[in-house]
């Protein structure tokens, strides 16, 4: 059997474990040098989550009616360090609804809570690497990094590929959000080719007439054009 090594990313995809204007990084950043461990074949080779998994899920309907906000699509593929598709990977995805708030117990903000609106899925990649969501745009919401701090509308994803060790925990932003320019967290990627591969594009031949607008999110999990890990 043939393990391909790890491609490393390019300069300033990945953000510093320690980024300045993102306040708790200061105490979760390590104080020591990373200890390099090598992969064994259990880490490269699985887990594989192909069996039974959908690779289309919508959020948007609850079990006493329809989540309240805009409809939106989500579609992309999972790609690899050279552009070929994974199937079979697992995306984990969960979000704030459409006032800004999680539906977890840790989030007091002081925004209604959507009895439809659970706001989490799990999709599993066809065999072209696509998968397909259909939710409701979260809005911005408050947080304390800093005084009158609001986070970007944004959707997290935790995609696992070919291994446990092919894992990636970013963000996907919209295109045009004002609050991007001033956000600590996206602004923590230097690369500003980097910091785009975050955002969806909006997509025509995605969106739905009458029904929901469409965004592309491709998701690279390693290598030089690797989508840069968020937090």
């Amino acid at each position: 059997m043939t393990v391909v090594g790890y491609r490393r990313p390019a300069p300033g995809i990945n953000p510093d474990n320690n980024s300045s204007a993102y306040a708790s990084t200061r105490a979760r950043a390590p104080r020591h040098p990373a200890i390099r461990i090598e992969h064994t074949l259990s880490e490269i080779t699985g887990p594989h989550f192909e069996t039974g998994g959908a690779s289309a899920i919508d959020l948007t309907r609850g079990a006493r009616g329809e989540a309240l906000g805009e409809r939106i699509i989500v579609t992309g593929r999972v790609l690899d360090d050279d552009g070929r598709a994974i199937a079979g990977a697992l995306i984990e995805t969960w979000q704030a609804n459409a006032a800004g708030r999680y539906a977890h117990e840790s989030d007091q903000h002081d925004a209604p809570l959507d009895p439809n609106f659970a706001g989490a899925g799990r999709i599993i990649s066809d065999s072209d690497g696509a998968y397909r969501l259909v939710t409701i745009k979260p809005g911005a919401y408050p947080w304390r990094n800093h005084p009158n701090a609001w986070r970007p509308q944004h959707i997290h994803f935790s995609v696992f590929g070919t291994g446990f060790a092919a894992r990636l925990i970013t963000q996907m932003y919209f295109p045009g959000d004002p609050l991007l320019a001033i956000d600590p967290i996206f602004q923590s990627v230097a690369d500003p080719d980097a910091r785009a591969r975050l955002v969806a594009a909006l997509q025509m031949d995605v969106t739905v007439a009458e029904y929901a607008l469409g965004y592309r999110f491709d998701i690279v999990l390693r290598g030089r054009d690797a989508t840069p890990p968020q937090e």
